[in-house]
């Protein structure tokens, strides 16, 4: 992806200490949407990205935690299952296009 094209990513942690934990929950939250515990999603372009990673990756126990930054394609084929955490309405916009996520 292009440095100045907004991409959508996907961030998940698995972070031992609980103030590591609330850290970097804090850092995702001012960022990017929930859609898991644990789970965020990120609309951004890849230098801020790249900052991002580094704010968190100073934050974190290399040796203990793990973080993945996932890039995701603009067209995904989804299957959702179990109960939600976003209503079915609920609509995410990136570069234009209009992403529904939890819709049946």
């Amino acid at each position: 992806m292009a440095d100045n094209k907004p991409g959508l990513y996907l961030i998940a942690y698995d972070i031992a200490h609980p103030r590591r934990l609330g850290k970097v929950h804090r850092i995702l939250k001012k960022q990017g949407l929930p859609v898991q515990y644990s789970v965020f999603t990120v609309v951004m372009k890849r230098p801020r990205l790249l900052r991002l990673l580094e704010s968190i990756e100073r934050q974190i126990e290399t040796a203990e935690d793990d973080v993945r930054c996932y890039s995701l394609p603009v067209k995904t084929d989804m299957a959702v299952l179990g109960r939600q955490y976003f209503p079915d309405d609920v609509m995410l916009f990136t570069g234009g296009v209009n992403r529904i996520l939890g819709g049946r």
